[in-house]
């Protein structure tokens, strides 16, 4: 290969490389995913968007829609789906001209998602239905342990209501969960500080990456359990990041995620960089 196209984007600070593969080319390895994501010998980024056709993969998560999003953690771990990185897969395809912004579905690992742009440039992402976990997880951080409600957003997740989002500490290794049958892939926890009615803080231990700026299933998953902590709440839930601010809609139990979604840069792989990993 004499190049490979990739672009670097963000939602909320959840940092992404972007790798347009179209025609499905491209054949990614954990050890190639890895150094992309590497933030002082690579681009940089919490995991990789690879953009391809459905029509031209093979995965069988891709039927249904035009364009499916390979989502890899940086350590390149699969995920099914990420909130975050559709919404800049999304942002992609419109400025490409390969979808239209009033609506479009995108296939991931998840089922297939319909985003649309909104009024002021941000995206909105259709996140279907959350699904509860009936045992109570436990979370341990350091030598304090807390109850967590696990659900999945498709994303498993481990949501810890604490005083401060402080409480956890640094967040550089992951969280010990239990019991540990309840996550076999691993599990992303959230610890979350009421701040007002409808409105959350949070910071996120993302499984395969680390302490993120920004989880959008996370955010998802954070507000689904804060509306059944209190019937009270009425409209959008806000749900503030280390990397921003995101808004989660339900209706009849189906989320949708809002936030912004940021293309820093586009350029192309040096030619003996990428020979070395492919």
């Amino acid at each position: 290969m004499t190049g490979l196209r990739v672009l670097k984007g963000h939602g909320t600070g959840n940092d992404f490389v972007l790798l347009p593969d179209l025609d499905g080319q491209v054949e990614l390895t954990d050890e190639m995913i890895a150094a992309l994501c590497d933030r002082r010998r690579g681009i940089g980024a919490d995991g990789i968007l690879r953009v391809v056709r459905a029509e031209a993969c093979d995965d069988p998560w891709s039927t249904g829609a035009d364009y499916f999003m390979d989502y890899r953690n940086a350590d390149g771990s699969f995920a099914e789906m990420c909130g975050n990185g559709i919404r800049v897969f999304a942002r992609f395809l419109v400025e490409e001209g390969l979808a239209d912004p009033a609506g479009m579905e995108i296939a991931t690992r998840g089922g297939v998602r319909h985003v649309r742009r909104i009024d002021n440039g941000e995206y909105a992402v259709g996140m279907g239905e959350a699904v509860a976990v009936d045992t109570i997880a436990s979370v341990m951080v350091g030598n304090r342990s807390y109850p967590a409600t696990a659900v999945h957003v498709p994303n498993p997740h481990a949501v810890v209501f604490v005083t401060s989002v402080g409480a956890a500490g640094p967040l550089d290794r992951a969280p010990e969960v239990t019991p540990e049958h309840l996550f076999p892939e691993g599990v992303n926890v959230e610890f979350v500080e009421a701040i007002g009615p409808g409105h959350v803080s949070m910071r996120v231990h993302e499984r395969g990456v680390g302490e993120t700026m920004s989880c959008g299933t996370g955010a998802c998953a954070v507000a689904w359990v804060t509306r059944r902590r209190s019937e009270a709440i009425d409209g959008p839930i806000r749900v503030d990041v280390p990397g921003g601010t995101l808004h989660v809609q339900e209706s009849d139990g189906v989320l949708e995620l809002i936030g912004p979604a940021v293309i820093v840069a586009d350029g192309h792989l040096e030619a003996d960089w990428l020979a070395a990993w492919t």
